[in-house]
Parts: C-alpha cells; sequence; structure tokens
C-alpha cells in the first residue's frame, strides 16, 4: 500500500509537470517543491523506510507483548495511509485540481487522533505506544489512569478538528494538538506529585 502511489504516478508521469509541490506552508499553500522524479518514487520510498524503522522500534520494545495486536495493526496503518494521502494530494495539486490541502489534512488529523484515542484507554505500558512519561512508565496505575483521559482527550481533540477542518487552519490545528500533549501531562505528573 505505502508503494501504491509509484504506480499511480508512472501512470501519470507524462501529465505531471517536472517539478511538484511536496511541502505547504502554514497558508496552505506550496512552498517546497521536489522533483517529479523523487515526488513519485522518493516519497514512497522513504515512507517505507520511516514504516520499518517503526516496525524495528515496536517489535525490539521490551515491553512489546504489552503491546495489544489492535494496536499493532493500527501502527501498521498509519505509514500507508499518510503515503497514499500525501502522494494524492501532491499528484492532485500537480495536475490542478481544486483540491482544499488544508481541509483535506485537517480532516485526516482529526481522524487519526479519534481512532488513537479509542485505543488509547486499552493499551498497556509499553515503550513505544502511548503516552510515554517517566511517570506513567514507573506507575502502572499512573499510566491507566493517564491513558483513560487521554483517551478521552484525543477523542475530544479528533472531533474538534474534525469540525474546523472547513477552516483550513493550521494555528486551530496546532492548538488542540498543545491541548491534546499538555493535558496529559499536566495531570500524569499531578498523579505522580500524589503518589500515584
Amino acid at each position: 500500500v505505502i508503494l501504491l502511489p509509484i504506480l499511480v504516478g508512472v501512470v501519470l508521469w507524462n501529465r505531471l509537470p517536472d517539478k511538484i509541490a511536496t511541502h505547504f506552508g502554514t497558508d496552505m499553500m506550496p512552498d517546497g517543491y521536489s522533483s517529479k522524479a523523487f515526488a513519485v518514487f522518493g516519497l514512497p520510498l522513504v515512507l517505507l523506510a520511516l514504516h520499518w524503522i517503526c516496525m524495528i522500534i515496536t517489535n525490539t520494545d521490551p515491553k512489546s507483548k504489552n503491546i495489544a495486536e489492535k494496536n499493532m495493526i493500527m501502527v501498521l496503518w498509519i505509514c500507508p495511509a499518510i503515503s497514499v494521502l500525501v502522494n494524492s494530494l501532491a499528484y492532485g495539486y500537480a495536475l490542478n485540481s481544486k483540491l482544499r490541502v488544508g481541509f483535506i489534512i485537517i480532516l485526516f488529523m482529526g481522524v487519526l487522533f479519534m481512532i488513537m484515542g479509542n485505543y488509547l484507554p486499552k493499551s498497556r505500558q509499553n515503550y513505544t505506544f502511548g503516552i510515554k512519561l517517566p511517570w506513567t512508565l514507573n506507575s502502572e496505575e499512573n499510566w491507566n489512569r493517564t491513558h483513560r483521559l487521554s483517551g478521552k482527550v484525543w477523542v475530544a481533540v479528533g472531533m474538534i478538528m474534525m469540525l474546523t477542518s472547513f477552516f483550513e487552519s493550521p494555528f486551530i490545528m496546532l492548538a488542540v494538538v498543545l491541548i491534546a500533549v499538555i493535558v496529559p501531562t499536566v495531570y500524569s505528573y499531578k498523579l505522580y506529585k500524589d503518589g500515584v
């Protein structure tokens, strides 16, 4: 699935321009371009390498047995989903399709946060998937309570992203991502200070 965009790129090769937008700024306008060869072949291969790195890290986790099969399946599908999304946006923009890049990216992020938020409360202590703080890794109770709260927060953040994706505002997305990071961190630290 990660390499599928290469096949699509080869089919579209003669229609694609020599330079393809592969990076978009905060105004959701392209501010970085790559050669057609890198966009078609390089991006999927970079994501494949990243996918392998994620798999190696996950499988060498000392607590990998604590990673539920559903969590592992989700980890397995993140890079393929990103590969298809990123290349679809790059090809679509290059072919002058009227894609709302900001809307699609923020909507995708919202869906991803909602999915991960559903998995967080069910995850057990590990070094790969979850809220990995010194306090959560040293206390199973802290881990469990932090992840129960984090699941609710991440689902809420995902819903906010999806509902505000029409504004295509990277600042709203950044603000809610900060909430998703800060709230669990502060809560976990408070539990630690309370002796949990």
